[in-house]
């Protein structure tokens, strides 16, 4: 079989694309498991420098207004800090929808997120959540990663409190 310039050069293209597409997910999934695992470097591993993480949205479902997150460090450390010793996570990331344009990308996705508290597991809460990701392709480290984070509550069950105490 005779492969073309012009069938190569698209299929290159075609494979970029979709690595793209697949690194950008992982962002999410990096954001998900570095939570669950209370692993520091891959949850910070999702995150531009100068990332900021909106959970307003979700929060306003029970009536918390919990500011922004500006910063990586500051995101790492608010989220992993609040739950540390006292709430273990699991989170599954649903239904990836990736928009690239360059070095830019949009990521919306469900995730299920399972909060329980370390003391008394039987209060905990179960939110699922719809995340609007801004990213960025990265300069060093892993293929992309999230410049803004907004999330927003689709529906909850449980005690809140098993989130923010």
């Amino acid at each position: 079989m005779y492969v073309t310039r012009s069938h190569a050069l698209t299929a290159d293209a075609g494979a970029a694309d979709l690595r793209d597409r697949l690194e950008v997910t992982d962002a999410l999934y990096r954001f998900g498991l570095g939570q669950d695992l209370k692993d520091r470097a891959l949850f910070a591993s999702a995150f531009a420098p100068d990332a900021v993480l909106d959970f307003r949205p979700a929060a306003s479902a029970w009536g918390a207004e919990p500011p922004p997150m500006a910063g990586r460090d500051t995101i790492v450390d608010t989220i992993l800090g609040m739950f540390e010793g006292r709430v273990a996570t699991t989170h599954q990331v649903t239904n990836p929808r990736v928009e690239l344009d360059g070095d830019t990308a949009r990521l919306t996705a469900l995730v299920e997120a399972q909060h329980l508290l370390v003391a008394d597991r039987s209060v905990h809460a179960l939110l699922k959540n719809l995340y609007d990701v801004d990213l960025v392709r990265a300069g060093d480290g892993p293929g992309w990663v999230m410049r803004r984070v907004v999330i927003d509550n689709v529906w909850l069950t449980g005690d809140p409190v098993a989130i923010f105490g």
